[in-house]
């Protein structure tokens, strides 16, 4: 079987790629061929996967609509030469046989967004050209003939899809995303707390950790300390303002927010004048995020929109109860009081009552044994092999067909 999985932009820190790679060798052990369609794959490496990279040289002075557009346009001419059995598109591109709904719904994102904002928002919105683009782009893949499946890691989506689209319920299928249990699990806390408080407490009440005073970890009282973990980029998608907001409410927590965002300075001086500064810190990107879930205590993911963070499958996979909204596709893994709590999004008084009352549910080390139990017990069916079975699963039925 040869597929092609289309993702226009590689980063080594995206939820989308990491599903890719992690999806790749399992099928590639199942005897799948794969290559990847890109216009630009770099920051890291994909070992043993040809990748045709299909980016117009002209598409670089076209503006974010006409590279878009582009990128569609050389993808469909792929799709046209036939090489491939199955085009599986993580991008919303009229004509390829399978869609990834990673991103979840735009029209749905934009409602909720602009709704946030308030004001001239929906005005600039529908001025905006490459949200007209996308939009036109977004309805005519469902509505496409040639669309024979389409993935949704979560209810929430494939339920958003079915009541905007029309599409059938025999094209919907809800695959969550996989996460590796041997990767991610509760030892992490034995190996990494102890450490990396240490090593924050030096520069405790530095929202940069670039100065501060080695006061030590008994003075600032990192060894108990309740520590919320954020991790994400979109910082306005998943919430990070309300979640500094809900902070003010928690005065004896601390908030690590780890990730990449344009808009990191705005909210260090949105927590500057909320007064909780010396208690934020921003960690910025991480190539490997495990030993902030082993020294956190639970993970706050206050989303306005997001289809299933892999964050929050990784947080539960280590043993972390998990704090989201009713706009993500994980609070479906998420049993009230037991592993986590759910609220609704842009509401930090409902946010904070959420977390203390998991936090004062905690003992002086961290979560209860019953609280990780519960954690780790919602994503242990979800691994890398459910995932690639029911992948697998998927394209074998669609070529019989």
């Amino acid at each position: 079987m040869k597929l092609a999985l289309v993702r226009q932009k590689y980063t080594p820190f995206g939820g989308a790629e990491r599903f890719v790679e992690r999806a790749l060798g399992a099928l590639v052990a199942r005897g799948t061929e794969v290559t990847l369609l890109c216009r630009e794959w770099s920051g890291g490496e994909v070992a043993n996967f040809p990748v045709e990279i299909c980016n117009p040289a002209w598409s670089k002075l076209a503006g974010r609509r006409g590279r878009d557009a582009s990128f569609a346009r050389a993808v469909q001419a792929v799709i046209d030469e036939g090489r491939f059995d199955l085009v599986q598109s993580h991008e919303r591109i009229p004509g390829c046989h399978i869609y990834r709904a990673g991103d979840g719904v735009h029209a749905t994102w934009l409602e909720l967004r602009d709704a946030a904002r308030g004001g001239m928002a929906p005005i600039a919105t529908a001025l905006s050209a490459w949200h007209r683009y996308t939009l036109a782009a977004e309805t005519a893949m469902f509505r496409h003939p040639d669309l024979r499946a389409v993935i949704c890691n979560s209810r929430m989506v494939r339920d958003d899809i079915a009541r905007r689209f029309g599409v059938s319920d025999d094209k919907l299928r809800l695959i969550y995303n996989g996460v590796d249990c041997a990767h991610f699990h509760p030892g992490l806390r034995e190996e990494h707390r102890a450490a990396l408080r240490q090593k924050v407490s030096v520069t405790e009440g530095n929202p940069r950790g670039t100065g501060g005073t080695a006061t030590g970890l008994a003075d600032t009282g990192m060894e108990t300390a309740k520590v919320i973990l954020f991790v994400g980029s979109g910082f306005e998608r998943k919430g990070v303002a309300t979640l500094l907001d809900a902070l003010v409410r928690l005065p004896d927590a601390r908030l690590w927010i780890v990730g990449r965002d344009k808009a990191q300075a705005a909210m260090e001086r949105r927590a500057a004048r909320l007064g909780v500064a010396t208690r934020v810190r921003f960690f910025g990107p991480q190539t490997d995020v495990r030993p902030f879930y082993g020294a956190a205590d639970i993970v706050a993911l206050p989303t306005l929109y997001d289809p299933f963070p892999n964050a929050a499958l990784e947080a539960l996979a280590c043993g972390l109860p998990l704090v989201t909204t009713t706009s993500c596709g994980a609070a479906e893994l998420v049993r009230e009081g037991e592993n986590g709590a759910v609220c609704a999004p842009n509401d930090a008084v409902a946010l904070a009552a959420g977390l203390r009352a998991l936090l004062a549910a905690m003992n002086d080390t961290g979560p209860t044994p019953q609280q990780r139990a519960a954690a780790r017990a919602a994503a242990e069916p979800l691994t890398l092999a459910a995932t690639a079975t029911a992948l697998d699963a998927l394209y074998r039925a669609l070529l019989e067909n």
